[in-house]
């Protein structure tokens, strides 16, 4: 096993030298080995118990329709914190131009990558690799490439057809994100109007994480991402065909497989602060594999890096109880996040009351 650094500075490089086929380096060693090489995998891949929602029902003009349809998002973020959207307007085309294009960022030369290195987590345009690379005691098999999509929307240079797929996947998923934002809160007995108020929506903080994760000849070391929480109020997840990621629900890790032509959507904490708890964020990780590559698209949608995030008053009144969880600027609770040796919900539970 390897005991001193390798001259490789990213996951996509370490994987295209083939150097950790002959020796796997010890700083990505995530995972216990397994006690026997017959141990039985419990980690389960159960898709038909993920809810599913149709996303056309929140615009039908009959009013049972929807109604139906609020409940069950009510349900599957109250029991799951996670669901599938299907017919959810997004064209195909743009989904393959999108994921292409992430693509075609990942290939680009080391040189031209490093363009976008970036040295802070708030840094509009930002390519690295691992978790937070900066603090990680254990490096993880990702590379990543974020991108602020608003209030300001920025795009890297290359490749070149990056700009125009960009503008026009991210208008499409920052309004189904808006649309799931309120169907949520209708879910909850709110009024849009307080929503907008509560989290200062039209200035929203989105952002596109492209993550790259190669072949790894030891995926049964190797992690591609620990378990964590998003930041945000909803992430909308696109993956292309690669399975890998896992959901923790009722104590047990869950292999999640996406229906055709549809996207995962999991609740983020901040979704768990002003709703005091009742829909909660859910830790969820990514693993590897050692055959083929697995690219996905994430994008957050999050108050406005400014709005100081608080519970729902009329939530709690109802609730009966007092507030959990003290306010913090969205962009604290990031730099928090993002910036120091802090795991699963570690943030959010420094908040709680």
């Amino acid at each position: 096993m390897i005991r001193t650094p390798l001259p490789y500075s990213t996951a996509k490089e370490l994987s295209d030298s083939g150097v950790a086929t002959a020796a796997f380096p010890f700083n990505y060693i995530a995972c216990k080995p397994p006690a026997a090489a017959a141990e039985v995998d419990d980690e389960a891949s159960d898709e038909a118990q993920i809810p599913s929602i149709d996303f056309s029902l929140l615009s039908s003009r009959n009013p049972d329709n929807r109604a139906q349809i609020v409940r069950e998002l009510g349900r599957a973020c109250e029991e799951w914190g996670f669901f599938t959207v299907s017919n959810h307007g997004v064209p195909v085309e743009l989904q393959k131009a999108m994921m292409d294009a992430c693509a075609g960022f990942f290939d680009l030369t080391a040189e031209e990558k490093q363009d976008y290195m970036g040295r802070h987590v708030l840094d509009p345009i930002r390519f690295g690799t691992s978790f937070n690379s900066k603090v990680d005691d254990v490096q993880y098999w990702r590379d990543f490439l974020k991108v602020f999509q608003h209030p300001v929307f920025h795009y890297p240079t290359k490749p070149a057809i990056f700009r125009e797929v960009l503008e026009g996947y991210s208008r499409h998923i920052r309004q189904l994100g808006k649309d799931l934002l309120n169907a949520i809160w209708e879910s909850l007995g709110l009024e849009e109007n307080d929503m907008q108020e509560a989290l200062s929506l039209k200035s929203c903080f989105q952002i596109l994480v492209a993550n790259f994760y190669p072949p790894c000849p030891k995926p049964e070391l190797a992690l591609g991402l620990p378990a964590h929480s998003d930041h945000g109020l909803v992430t909308v997840l696109m993956q292309n065909g690669t399975d890998g990621l896992q959901v923790m629900h009722n104590g047990k890790w869950l292999g999640v497989k996406p229906l055709p032509n549809s996207f995962l959507v999991n609740i983020g904490d901040h979704m768990e602060i002003v709703t005091n708890g009742r829909y909660k964020s859910v830790l969820h990780r990514a693993k590897v594999n050692n055959k083929s590559t697995r690219i996905s698209v994430v994008t957050v949608l999050g108050p406005s890096l400014d709005a100081v995030v608080v519970p729902a008053p009329i939530l709690v009144e109802r609730q009966k109880h007092s507030a959990a969880f003290r306010g913090i600027k969205y962009r604290d609770f990031m730099e928090h996040q993002q910036s120091n040796k802090l795991m699963g919900k570690s943030v959010l539970d420094l908040l709680r009351l």
